[in-house]
């Protein structure tokens, strides 16, 4: 392997490395609900996208920066900014779903098989 084939999945581990840090620091320093912590990772991800500070992390750290929950709000933001521009204000509403839908229906089905494997408690 040459540098130039590893160097994308280094700095895809870093940057998803990091932002899982930043995450597990804000977890283990303060007594926020965990559920918090992920509403808070996923508005800040549409919010830093909202500001043009996300696209260049994704360009930087693909996977890394578009797997975690940040991610998760960045392609939120980006399918309603898409949408409203072509269909206008009925946007607002359906592109977030439709630039996520995908992710949502892969965690849907993940949760339903392993709660059939599995004899979830709760």
């Amino acid at each position: 392997m040459t540098t130039a084939t590893v160097l994308p999945f280094l700095q895809a581990f870093l940057v998803g490395g990091l932002i899982c840090v930043a995450a597990q620091l804000f977890l283990d320093l303060t007594r926020v609900n965990p559920a918090y912590v992920m509403v808070l990772f996923v508005c800040l991800g549409a919010v830093l996208s909202g500001l043009g500070l996300y696209g260049p992390l994704v360009e930087a750290g693909g996977a890394g920066a578009t797997v975690p929950l940040p991610g998760f709000g960045h392609s939120l933001y980006q399918g309603i900014i898409q949408d409203v521009t072509e269909n206008g204000l009925s946007g607002l509403l359906t592109g977030g779903l439709k630039a996520t839908a995908l992710g949502v229906t892969a965690a849907v089905l993940s949760g339903l098989v392993i709660a059939a494997v599995f004899n979830p408690k709760g």
